[in-house]
């Protein structure tokens, strides 16, 4: 089984008090920087070490502009939940219901853009993409340790 793919995921619960949040944005790429800053805010509040924290802001930074640039549908959902202690899961779910899941792409050197689900592989502790039972598009999820690295 590959390293970003589950055979049961298992999806931030809707409702968890303190525990997880939830913004629905429109498919625009000013809702990248809207993203990072309840990311950040959410999880300052969680008091999760600066390093994580920058770490979960550039994935969902990366993932929200997947969504953003590259899928079809009306809005976008952003979460993140704390799963433990020391451990908390980024996830992003589009609307496109084309069913073309989310390509691998090995940019060129010379390529502008095309990296970002490479940073989420070697930053995430885990990740996947899956249907989103919410939108019916695309779910792309990332685990990262709440400890600094």
């Amino acid at each position: 089984m590959s390293p970003h793919t589950t055979s049961t995921p298992r999806f931030l619960d809707a409702v968890r008090p303190g525990l997880t949040h939830w913004l629905e944005l429109p498919p625009c790429r000013t809702s990248v920087r809207v993203a990072r800053q309840a990311t950040q805010a959410r999880l300052a509040s969680w008091q999760v070490p600066d390093e994580a924290c920058a770490n979960a802001v550039l994935l969902v930074s990366e993932l929200v502009t997947n969504a953003v640039l590259h899928t079809a549908g009306e809005r976008i959902l952003c979460g993140v939940g704390r799963k433990t202690d020391t451990c908390f899961r980024l996830e992003v779910h589009d609307g496109d219901l084309t069913g073309r899941g989310i390509p691998d792409r090995c940019p060129g050197l010379d390529d502008e853009g095309g990296r970002g689900l490479l940073l989420v592989r070697e930053i995430a502790d885990s990740w996947g993409v899956t249907r989103s039972p919410l939108t019916g598009g695309n779910a792309v999820w990332a685990s990262l340790a709440a400890t600094a690295l």
